[in-house]
């Protein structure tokens, strides 16, 4: 009995050395993935650079690589401009259907509903976004094609937004309901004390108390949108163009990147370059949101 009691001991001994050492190079690896992306995102970015003006690049509003070095135009800010306007549809789908939802969930809802309700939502997340592109071209945009005066293009910007609007619901959702849940019992039963209705309560004691996660999910959602690749591969078109029609075709970052890396392109050639001077624009655009969603949720966070 003693000798076991020893082995066991040892053997714990064993596993506090080793396992915080497994923990730390896990951590040590992740660091350096991270750096191994970056570095080689500014070194094939500079290469482009070198090759093409950074004025240029940034201020030059038409994109069209495809032609002849010398005729080539390379403006993000078409790119951009698809980007933000697929976005923007999104968050305007996303952000009311995404908070309504967080907040029955939190204040309305019974525990059965919510057992009902919180598995859909994660299903809703676990769908594969070319499944979710395919679901715009073929039926979000004929709908869309019958409703809208005059009509609209088989490849535009309202069908891919309104679904990758769709897709993010479950996230800003969650993260809205977590928020909202943190909110301590006894600030509804105050407010309900003094003659509020769960109404009152759900928008002017909860949802300002939860203001600030309830900001970081919409932050975390548009950084979101703007990386999202397969939706607007499918469903977007491959347009660029700097003109806000969002009936009419256009092209993201994530899908250029997408078109280049098909293979056609031959390596060293300037079109080559110019998808890694995309990708670490739409890594810029990414960090800054996240780094948003982080000064948000420390900003004003309510401590009880």
């Amino acid at each position: 009995m003693i000798q076991e009691n020893k082995s066991t001991r040892s053997q714990s001994a064993v596993m506090e050395k080793v396992v915080p050492k497994i923990f730390l190079i896990c951590a040590v690896i992740s660091i350096f993935t991270t750096l191994g992306i970056v570095f080689t995102l500014l070194t094939e970015t500079f290469t482009f650079f070198n090759r093409i003006s950074i004025v240029e690049f940034f201020t030059n509003t038409h994109w069209f690589p495809f032609t002849a070095d010398k005729n080539a135009d390379y403006g993000i800010l078409a790119l951009v401009m698809g980007t933000l306007t697929v976005t923007a549809i999104a968050m305007v789908v996303a952000i009311p259907v995404g908070l309504a939802a967080a907040i029955y969930l939190s204040e309305y809802a019974s525990a059965k509903t919510r057992k009902f309700i919180k598995p859909i939502l994660e299903v809703l997340a676990g769908i594969p976004t070319i499944v979710y592109g395919f679901f715009a071209l073929t039926f979000v945009t004929p709908l869309l094609d019958s409703i809208i005066p005059g009509g609209i293009s088989i490849f535009n910007a309202l069908s891919p937004g309104i679904v990758v609007g769709i897709m993010i619901i479950p996230m800003i959702a969650s993260l809205s309901e977590d928020a909202m849940n943190a909110v301590p019992n006894s600030m509804r039963e105050g407010a309900l004390a003094l003659g509020a209705t769960r109404f009152e309560v759900a928008m002017k004691v909860v949802l300002p108390a939860a203001l600030s996660g309830v900001i970081a999910s919409f932050v975390l959602g548009i950084s979101r949108a703007i990386g999202e690749t397969m939706i607007v591969t499918i469903a977007g078109g491959s347009r660029p163009t700097a003109d806000i029609d969002v009936t009419e075709s256009i092209q993201t970052m994530t899908a250029y990147i997408v078109q280049v890396s098909q293979g056609d392109t031959g390596y060293g050639t300037t079109i080559y370059y110019s998808i890694y001077a995309v990708g670490m624009t739409l890594f810029v655009f990414t960090l800054i949101m996240n780094l948003l969603a982080q000064f948000i949720s420390r900003k004003f966070r309510e401590e009880y």
